[in-house]
């Protein structure tokens, strides 16, 4: 497909344009400022297509059960970013174009993250490593985090360059508790993925991510108990007080999967989730349809930015049906989280 080139914008100018964006500018001032945001974003495909290929060869060559997908963030999230952090500015964001492999078990995440890219030989710049899962976030986030800054000498790909992908390595118990808050959120609003929403729901998933350490005999998060039959006892009585099971089989329920007929041609995926209609439309592409997609991406990103209700995300997969494995909570599918629930008994 045909790569946005660069418009040579100044990191100055790129900064000046975020601050606009979250400054309380009538939005027919922001017009300029937008379209600097959307460019930043395509300029960022190349980049992300280059380590999202290298993470998947990676990442199969380990397991072939494993996935990865790549995405560029959204317009609403990178603006809420730069609210949440004042003082960030956007030319040094670094997970505008991020990429995540989720592996079988925690080994193999582990494998990857160390053999393929902390030992491994690659020409780009890693400015950035962090190893959640033996230093667990003390929210219980767990999982690694790597980025890089893309280098090339070759002609035309030089512009590129200095331009960050975020990688993320995750193993699938790591990543069904992710998606999990990431469900609870949409559908509460709590905030739980940002630290945060109601103090118990905080302290369900701080302990739930304790549990599914200890399956993977990693360290546990700051603050849970180390006793095990003490763990599992307070996950209990916290997924009682939640009323936990019977909100998130609810939640699966009440979503309605809209599909279009997928090829082996589609490469990319447009997930639209209106929790109002309790519908979730799924629009696949072809590589060459891309910037269409992107186009209506872009639309109904600005006509939806005020809406809490409703998200809308492009994904790039090279199968359609790595969407739900990679993506439960666009899907609201918990039966995963909940089935390993269960097998947490005191």
């Amino acid at each position: 497909m045909k790569w946005e080139k660069s418009k040579g914008f100044s990191k100055k100018y790129v900064d000046k344009a975020g601050t606009i964006l979250i400054s309380r500018t009538p939005d027919q001032d922001k017009e300029e400022s937008l379209e600097v945001l959307n460019h930043r974003r395509e300029i960022h495909k190349y980049p992300l297509h280059i380590f999202r290929k290298r993470l998947q060869s990676s990442a199969k060559d380990i397991d072939s059960r494993s996935f990865v997908v790549g995405r560029l963030k959204r317009f609403s999230s990178i603006i809420r970013k730069l609210k949440r952090n004042p003082l960030m500015k956007l030319s040094r964001m670094q997970d505008i174009a991020g990429c995540r492999a989720v592996m079988i078990n925690y080994k193999q995440a582990k494998k990857l993250y160390e053999e393929k890219y902390i030992k491994g030989k690659i020409k780009h710049k890693r400015i950035k490593e962090d190893d959640y899962v033996t230093f667990p976030k003390n929210d219980g986030y767990r999982s690694y985090h790597l980025v890089y800054k893309y280098k090339s000498e070759k002609k035309g790909k030089q512009d590129y360059n200095g331009l960050l992908v975020e990688i993320q390595i995750r193993s699938k118990l790591q990543h069904l508790w992710a998606t999990a808050i990431e469900v609870v959120d949409f559908f509460t609003g709590q905030g739980l993925k940002f630290n945060k929403g109601d103090k118990e729901w905080k302290e369900f998933f701080k302990l739930v991510s304790s549990a599914f350490a200890i399956i993977e005999n990693t360290p546990l998060v700051p603050g849970t108990p180390a006793n095990k039959k003490e763990l599992y006892n307070k996950i209990k009585e916290k997924e009682k007080e939640l009323n936990l099971i019977e909100n998130m089989n609810k939640w699966t329920d009440v979503l309605r999967i809209f599909s279009e007929q997928s090829t082996s041609k589609d490469k990319c995926f447009l997930l639209e989730i209106d929790v109002k209609q309790e519908r979730l439309t799924i629009t696949p592409f072809t590589r060459e349809e891309e910037s269409k997609a992107i186009t209506i991406l872009e639309r109904l990103e600005k006509k939806n930015k005020d809406r809490k209700e409703y998200d809308i995300v492009l994904v790039r997969a090279d199968k359609f049906e790595d969407l739900r494995k990679a993506y439960p909570n666009y899907f609201a599918d918990t039966k995963e989280f909940l089935s390993k629930l269960k097998h947490i008994n005191p």
